[in-house]
């Protein structure tokens, strides 16, 4: 026999390791994709009901200020006014329901300060950036600036 024909087994022998790994990756498919997924895109349709049967850890803006008041009218006029409580002091919805329960922690300035404002060159150039070698003297950043009204020292 001549042509393809004459290496028939070796076909044959590669089908069937071609449809044993089809069936293979079927069978893992079905078994590690969870149901629903794909409906919305490459996400998973109960994702959303998942995530809402959390509880919500962030008490939100109005209540911090409901019992800090003072705090918010020290951040009028800032540029900080408008960043929320909790994007530096973290979730805060356990203190805001029982303040004896959780005693928020201070954040280190130091650290929270550079999250946002560390010198990046994909940052616009009106946004304040700084490079800590060179800016202050490697202490922290309130002890030259107010975090809640940084325009202030």
């Amino acid at each position: 026999m001549n042509g393809w024909l004459k290496d028939r087994e070796h076909l044959a022998r590669m089908a069937v390791i071609f449809a044993g790994a089809l069936v293979l990756f079927l069978v893992v498919r079905a078994v590690m994709v969870p149901n629903g997924f794909g409906t919305y895109g490459h996400f998973r349709s109960g994702a959303l009901k998942d995530n809402a049967s959390h509880p919500l850890s962030y008490a939100g803006r109005q209540a911090c200020g409901d019992c800090h008041d003072d705090i918010v009218a020290s951040r009028k006029g800032s540029k900080h006014e408008r960043i929320g409580c909790e994007a530096c002091h973290g979730p805060l919805s356990v203190h805001a329901d029982d303040p004896d329960k959780m005693k928020p922690v201070l954040p280190d300035a130091k650290t929270i300060c550079l999250t946002c404002h560390l010198e990046n060159v994909t940052k616009p150039k009106s946004f304040p950036q700084i490079d800590p070698a060179e800016h202050g003297d490697g202490g922290p950043c309130t002890s030259c600036h107010n975090p809640h009204h940084p325009e202030i020292s």
